[in-house]
């Protein structure tokens, strides 16, 4: 990737993904991709033409070149990504007309070695946003410290970071979680949340008001609501709060990671000057029309076919 000035680091895992369009037991074959959470998110935010490094720890198991070569195809930097003896985690995704399976391998991965010296504080001082999750934090107690000081350090020299909880009840729980969300709380400028997967179960708070409250008397400057209930967001800045539909859910045929996706539309709309409620109008969009097509990474749309459907 050519030299060029990064505005957004995402700490995380890259996962390898084996797929399959038929159940388990019947397919004989299994398609090889990529992803993860932060990963889906820092690749909306390069399809959108945003300038995005990616930081983790790659194993050196045979899948090592396809996972760098993949991120450097999607134009996300990995120079600060390292490579180390372990593991690359795994999760296998089968969907049928009835039911979607899915498998996770992820103990004692190479992420699991990240540490405070992956992202050092020459390089957050370049940045414009810092951006990770619960699931990262979860990994080991040196990924957990990773996000805890960058956040930290961030803060210190005027750097936004943004921050999911991201709950999922597969791998983690919801003591834990809250857990990890206090501790980086007071360094987060930007909170995405669920309403009932991350408000409710974290925090015991089923109110949009409340939750809002909640997180700008923490220190939070914007806070976004992801409610199902509601069918839409709310975007919370400066005391204020405004309502964003999903964008055409009638044509949603797979929402895998469509939360992820709508994090990378904001934070690039963010960093790029727009306001937080346009910011999630456009976020809107992007998370839209990735639900229309199948395959979490793949239906990511690119900035040309946003632009043509975004209306602020």
């Amino acid at each position: 990737m050519d030299e060029q000035k990064i505005d957004i680091a995402i700490i995380g895992e890259c996962l390898i993904e084996l797929s399959s369009n038929g159940s388990l037991a019947e397919s004989s074959t299994l398609n090889k991709y990529f992803g993860g959470d932060t990963v889906t998110t820092a690749v909306a935010i390069a399809r959108l033409g945003g300038k995005t490094a990616y930081v983790t720890k790659v194993g050196n198991d045979g899948f090592s070149e396809f996972i760098l070569s993949s991120l450097q195809k999607e134009h996300i930097d990995t120079s600060l990504i390292k490579t180390n003896d372990e593991q690359n985690g795994m999760y296998i995704l089968a969907n049928t007309q009835t039911k979607k399976e899915l498998l996770y391998y992820k103990r004692k991965t190479a992420a699991t070695k990240l540490n405070i010296d992956d992202l050092p504080e020459s390089k957050i001082k370049t940045l414009k946003l810092i951006y990770s999750t619960g699931i990262v934090q979860s990994l080991s107690a040196s990924a957990r410290e990773l996000v805890r000081e960058s956040f930290r350090i961030a803060r210190e020299n005027e750097v936004l970071t943004a921050y999911d909880p991201n709950y999922t009840s597969c791998f983690m729980n919801s003591e834990d979680t809250k857990e990890l969300f206090d501790e980086i709380i007071d360094y987060t400028d930007i909170v995405f949340l669920s309403l009932k997967s991350d408000a409710v179960r974290l925090y015991d708070i089923d109110s949009v008001d409340k939750a809002m409250k909640y997180f700008w008397d923490k220190g939070a400057k914007i806070v976004v609501i992801k409610s199902h209930i509601d069918n839409g967001y709310y975007t919370g800045y400066k005391g204020n709060i405004s309502f964003t539909e999903f964008y055409n859910t009638t044509k949603a045929v797979d929402v895998t990671a469509s939360g992820d996706v709508f994090n990378g539309g904001f934070l690039y709309a963010v960093v790029n000057g727009y306001t937080p409620s346009d910011a999630t109008k456009f976020a809107a969009v992007v998370s839209g029309l990735q639900t229309q097509n199948y395959g979490a990474i793949p239906s990511i749309p690119y900035l040309k076919n946003v632009m043509e459907n975004f209306q602020i």
